[in-house]
């Protein structure tokens, strides 16, 4: 599998002279998409990329070849454009209107569905928006090239023309993180804040783990509302080898103090925008940035501890509020949790990947509901974090959901690599199996002595 981090080295000299290249580069970008979203219907029949992109590059550049583009003005405009940005530019715009077109399609399917049903559309039909904050890609050779540790020559846009000029950069120690058996790919021109930096791709093939699956130890997670996560090390035979639980609850405390500050704030001023009070966005992005890392990073430590071959999940599906909910800062602490949630996976696989080890999501329904001993649906106390089981034992809620998940995710994979017949004669053993949401541990412990 290709893995692939980015690094970012901050460019250190003649900063003044690269908002030009990146205020034309947009503003190609802009006329490309405008260009592609008026052809659409021609360029949407071309079975290959490579089709569209040649056929986008005759409409916009003049050649002895193509002398009569039909949107001459592209030349005019930006003159000796290079044809690597050009070549950028086109591909970042047709997924833009490859996406706008296909958002355009589901809305219109969607308002013929409501007044076949004799109901009331009011949603707006989506807009493309030509401007986006693109950044260019600096092709090796072309627009690049690397003069040594720290030092480099790339081709801007400096007084309405092109030209190679020498900059400097921050460089970072790859030993450090661990990228030194890594292929550097182009850079790309970030600008962040007021600040500028070389975005270098790293990528290196990882295999992953091929364990069989009775020698598989996988790590369990659900992430929980009380806690950040809880991780648990199975076996596929439904052993549970270790646990550990996840909690940041002094950034937490934080995070909800900032946030009534922010409501205050918001109150007294009238003013909702998030483009309003930086400064305390900034620092609930921060906070909420250190819980995903340290979440993530925690998770990774216990699986390597544990001799980890495979990260489970469940799928978070979309956001919906919980019932009773009433105050401005509880919901909004709900959807920061939601959001927390999906980057701590994306996170965690990345990570799992570049030490080998595989990531899976399983079917989140019923894992919290359903008591891991079999005794069927649980009760939780008004706090969420203690479920009590019908046979009276009482149990921490989160640890009993991850018990449920791992055990789907054997269940799942045992299903996958048995016969019909075998399976049909376990099934047989273990009646609730025959829905899949109904799989807990002790489901998987009558499985795996079934088989």
């Amino acid at each position: 599998m290709k893995v692939t981090k980015t690094v970012r080295h901050k460019i250190t000299s003649h900063t003044n002279r690269l908002k030009a290249t990146l205020n034309i580069y947009r503003e190609a970008l802009a006329f490309i998409v405008d260009a592609i979203n008026n052809e659409w219907e021609t360029l949407s029949l071309m079975e290959t990329s490579k089709e569209r992109y040649n056929h986008v590059e005759k409409l916009i550049h003049e050649t002895k070849e193509n002398p009569s583009p039909q949107y001459p003005k592209f030349d005019q405009q930006f003159h000796k454009f290079p044809s690597y940005f050009r070549r950028s530019a086109t591909a970042e715009a047709m997924g833009i209107v490859s996406s706008h077109r296909s958002n355009l399609a589901n809305h219109y399917e969607k308002q013929r569905l409501f007044e076949s049903e004799g109901k009331a559309f009011k949603d707006k039909a989506p807009t493309l928006s030509k401007k986006h904050d693109a950044f260019p890609v600096f092709y090796k050779s072309n627009m690049f090239n690397k003069l040594g540790d720290g030092e480099a020559m790339i081709k801007v846009f400096h007084k309405n023309d092109w030209v190679w000029i020498k900059i400097s950069f921050e460089m970072k120690n790859l030993e450090k993180r661990d990228l030194l058996n890594y292929k550097a790919f182009n850079p790309t021109l970030v600008k962040h804040g007021k600040k500028y930096y070389l975005a270098v791709p790293y990528q290196k093939n990882m295999p992953l783990k091929n364990t069989k699956l009775e020698d598989q130890t996988i790590i369990s997670v659900d992430l929980g509302l009380t806690n950040s996560a809880v991780c648990s090390a199975m076996r596929s035979d439904g052993t549970v080898t270790d646990r550990i639980f996840i909690n940041q609850s002094v950034e937490k405390d934080r995070l909800l103090h900032r946030l009534g500050r922010l409501k205050k704030a918001q109150k007294k001023s009238g003013q909702n925008s998030k483009n309003n009070f930086p400064n305390h966005w900034r620092k609930i992005n921060h906070l909420q940035k250190q819980i995903v890392h340290d979440t993530a990073s925690q998770m990774i430590k216990f699986a390597e501890k544990n001799g980890a071959d495979v990260i489970v999940f469940e799928y978070l599906g979309k956001f919906k509020l919980p019932k009773g909910q009433s105050s401005w800062v509880m919901k909004f602490r709900q959807k920061m949790q939601y959001w927390a949630k999906s980057k701590i996976q994306d996170k965690v696989e990345d990570m799992a990947h570049k030490r080998g080890m595989r990531f899976r999501r399983v079917s989140a329904k019923n894992t919290s509901a359903l008591a891991f001993d079999g005794s069927g649906l649980v009760k939780r106390n008004r706090r969420k974090d203690i479920a009590l089981f019908q046979s009276g034992k009482t149990y921490q809620a989160d640890l009993n959901a991850s018990y449920n998940i791992g055990a789907r995710y054997f269940i799942k994979e045992i299903q996958k690599t048995s016969s019909e017949k075998k399976w049909s004669q376990a099934l047989a053993k273990v009646p609730e199996l025959e829905l899949r949401t109904r799989g807990t541990l002790s489901s998987l412990i009558s499985l795996a002595k079934a088989m």
